[in-house]
């Protein structure tokens, strides 16, 4: 064969970052050894995988039909290469997380799965559902766990386990003592949410998709943990994954709202890009959320046991 898996590595890491620089930097690479190879890559062939536009390299449509072939092929060496060196685990693998997912339910997984096959490397990528979707997309991640719904093209999305929003509020806030909340009641006070692009936010945007302009929201925030303190401190109403509040409604710092007219289920949902090849740590890592989901009705019923 003409071209290595070398060749191949630096043509994926470039098509990735969309600069030589960077995928150099993230091969620990020189500059000049990732240009050099890259373009005798493509003089071999007489073709090119790249648009040039002033510093930035685009990929092209040649480009786009050989990048999954090449990252089908990479991850079977890697696969390869561990058999040879005698690796029991399952090589190295990128999961990216929603935020939810990730910290309430991801970290455990991965934990056991670690603990089942100490010799595997995981790296767990933490982002909003829009940001897990388009490192998915760009063969940036191996698998994502995200809340929000996903309709990429090009990406194989199975629903995981049920889940649900919850509205809440401060122990001394005006709606705490209700035994039901209407939306009007909901509309006149301040709310505290998820930023645009996580999976809660467009969960709640669509259950108050006639309600937008009424809406009084005072803070945006990325983080459910800082979101439930800014409820905590009585600065407005707030609206999350009940996973995330099960300790808080326990320990009665915060208290959820009774809300029969609002729709806030949801499903958390395991997605990987269709052209991808699925390696054996991939499959293994899949079965075993879905093994510790087995039999749950939602999300915040699942009883992660401890790791022995």
């Amino acid at each position: 064969m003409k071209y290595t898996l070398r060749q191949l590595e630096i043509f994926v890491a470039v098509s990735r970052e969309q600069s030589v620089s960077r995928a150099a930097d993230a091969l620990s690479l020189s500059q000049s050894a990732t240009s050099a190879a890259l373009g005798e890559f493509e003089r071999q062939f007489n073709l090119q995988v790249f648009d040039r536009i002033g510093k930035t390299l685009r990929i092209n449509e040649t480009g786009q039909q050989l990048l999954p072939r090449a990252v089908e092929l990479l991850d079977r060496a890697h696969e390869i290469e561990a058999l040879l060196q005698g690796h029991a685990g399952f090589g190295h693998m990128k999961i990216g997380a929603t935020l939810t997912v990730g910290n309430y339910l991801a970290t455990i997984i991965v934990a056991h799965f670690l603990h089942k096959h100490p010799k595997s490397r995981i790296q767990l990528q933490v982002h909003n559902t829009s940001t897990i979707v388009q490192k998915i997309a760009n063969y940036e991640l191996d698998l994502g766990l995200i809340e929000g719904d996903c309709y990429h093209a090009d990406l194989e999305v199975q629903p995981w386990i049920a889940d649900e929003l919850v509205v809440f509020v401060a122990p001394s806030h005006p709606l705490a003592k209700l035994k039901q909340v209407s939306i009007d009641q909901l509309l006149a006070h301040a709310w505290i949410l998820r930023e645009k692009g996580s999976g809660t936010r467009e969960t709640f945007d669509r259950a108050f998709h006639n309600y937008h302009a009424r809406l009084s929201i005072s803070l945006e925030l990325e983080h459910t943990e800082a979101i439930k303190r800014a409820v905590e401190s009585g600065l407005g109403i707030g609206c999350i994954s009940r996973l995330a509040l099960k300790d808080a409604f326990k320990r009665g710092s915060l208290v959820a709202l009774h809300t029969p007219q609002l729709d806030l289920s949801r499903f958390f949902y395991i997605l990987w890009h269709k052209q991808k090849y699925q390696t054996t740590g991939m499959r293994e890592f899949i079965a075993l959320c879905k093994q510790m989901t087995a039999g749950v009705m939602r999300s915040d019923l699942v009883n992660l046991p401890e790791i022995e």
